[in-house]
């Protein structure tokens, strides 16, 4: 968690940053929470570090402030306003089979054009179904079901209020016109009143904590919007011609444009930046966690890996890997999905396991970026960000390669973070996000000669997913 300064150019402000970190509670069984009071408890913690780093002077010139967040976190409150569930991450998996039953009992295709996502355990109505089963007392008294954020904001001015791009991250808001799905809603049995209002900011701090920060009386506080469509705006990626490639824990891919896609290919998302602004992509259930539990098992130094993978050549390790240790997201969205390294032999090395692993996860990105191309092309590269992914050249060598298309290094340090910050300046009138310019540093060009081997890789993944991952699921229906 983290709270930055920026000024009205959207720079960051040297010197005023903060960092609280926090660890979610992971189990065996998929489950992946974190405690809502506790959470709240480090928000507040970090304004107050933050206005104490700031400066009175600074303080008294604050605008605006914006906020980024995780999407598809879902809580239960009371109708007072105090958590009666934890808050369940998008990576919590334990509603898989009430998904797949899900998909089962509704029309799916035409649920994920109207909605933009999929029937999947990151999305509310797999949880909602989920908790129904686990916890049915939920369903005989009054509660309200919200983000996290929205839980923030109730605190801090009375209200329960969402914005449009944390709504249409829940799998239940029509994204045409911005209302809540009723038909699926009455499928779940969950009532609207049950919902937050969508809004844009709050600007009137309830007494308590006006005191407590006396420099935000009157400032807007921003409704939280989702990390990864900010991360598009934060980058300069603010248009189809450039797609934002961002590595971090997960991955995803995304293209932030005006307006919605004619139609939402099968295995992408789309969620809302704002009223006029539309993301579309696909998000990797792997990214920086996968090369991070490759280098600890296989107990590798980090430092002296990156000159090694940089000298192998592609596709000579002869393994097929299968990336999903953390399950998938796009573009098949198994939810029961594990991962698999096939093609194992005595000469095998750990480099040749972390080589194939960087190489699938490209692939499993290359299989997005064609999908993008059916509804939005005309792409010029792919803008990288994620600390991971830049501090490994090798690892965008790869990327650049298995794509097809040249990749950017960002030189927006914390995009997400900047793009929150350009949505609270475009607040206040003082910039326009539409125009901003997108700072890179070097662009990796696919290379020729490496075209056939990573096709020759891409159908042999597809085939072990084939034969490990789909058929698997056709015989558990």
């Amino acid at each position: 968690m983290r709270a930055l300064l920026y000024d009205t150019e959207a720079r960051v402000v040297p010197g005023v940053e903060v960092h609280i970190p926090y660890r979610p509670k992971v189990g065996r069984d998929g489950t992946y929470e974190v405690d809502a009071g506790k959470l709240f408890g480090l928000v507040t913690s970090l304004l107050d570090s933050l206005l104490h780093e700031a400066g009175p002077r600074r303080r008294r010139r604050l605008l605006a402030v914006g906020v980024s967040t995780f999407w598809h976190g879902l809580l239960a409150c009371s109708d007072r306003g105090r958590p009666v569930t934890p808050v369940y991450l998008w990576a919590d998996t334990r509603s898989w089979r009430q998904a797949e039953r899900l998909r089962r009992e509704l029309d799916a295709d035409r649920l994920h054009q109207r909605t933009g996502c999929l029937l999947h355990p990151t999305y509310w109505p797999a949880k909602l179904a989920w908790l129904k089963e686990v916890r049915p007392e939920l369903w005989s008294r009054p509660v309200r079901w919200l983000s996290f954020w929205d839980l923030v904001h109730w605190r801090l001015f009375g209200e329960p209020r969402t914005s449009v791009s944390m709504a249409s991250g829940t799998g239940l808001l029509k994204l045409v016109d911005g209302s809540w799905d009723a038909p699926l809603l009455k499928h779940l049995e969950v009532d609207t009143k049950s919902l937050p209002e969508l809004g844009v900011a709050g600007d009137r701090l309830g007494h308590q904590w006006a005191v407590r920060w006396p420099d935000l009386k009157g400032v807007p506080i921003l409704c939280a919007l989702g990390d990864g469509a900010l991360a598009n705006l934060g980058s300069g990626c603010v248009d189809r011609r450039q797609r934002a490639l961002t590595v971090g824990t997960s991955g995803a891919l995304r293209v932030l444009a005006k307006g919605l896609p004619q139609r939402i290919p099968d295995g992408l998302w789309c969620y809302r930046l704002d009223a006029a602004r539309s993301v579309t992509g696909g998000a990797l259930s792997n990214g920086g966690n996968l090369y991070a539990w490759l280098a600890a098992n296989l107990n590798l130094e980090i430092g002296t890996l990156e000159g090694k993978l940089r000298r192998m050549r592609p596709g000579a390790h002869g393994l097929t890997f299968l990336p999903l240790l953390a399950g998938e997201r796009s573009p098949g969205f198994a939810s029961h999905a594990t991962g698999a390294i096939a093609g194992l032999t005595q000469a095998t090395t750990a480099n040749d396991i972390v080589r194939a692993g960087l190489e699938a996860v490209a692939i499993e990105f290359h299989r997005v970026d064609q999908r993008l191309d059916q509804v939005l092309p005309g792409v010029r590269r792919l803008v990288a960000n994620g600390a991971g992914l830049l501090a490994s050249p090798a690892w965008m060598q790869i990327m650049a390669d298995a794509i097809g298309k040249p990749v950017a290094e960002s030189k927006a340090r914390e995009a997400s973070s900047r793009g929150a910050a350009v949505m609270a300046l475009e607040h206040v009138g003082v910039i326009n996000g539409d125009q901003l310019p997108t700072e890179v540093g070097r662009t990796y060009r696919a290379r020729a000669a490496t075209r056939p081997v990573y096709a020759l890789q891409t159908r042999k993944q597809e085939a072990l997913y084939d034969a490990l991952v789909r058929r698997h699921l056709l015989a558990d229906l």
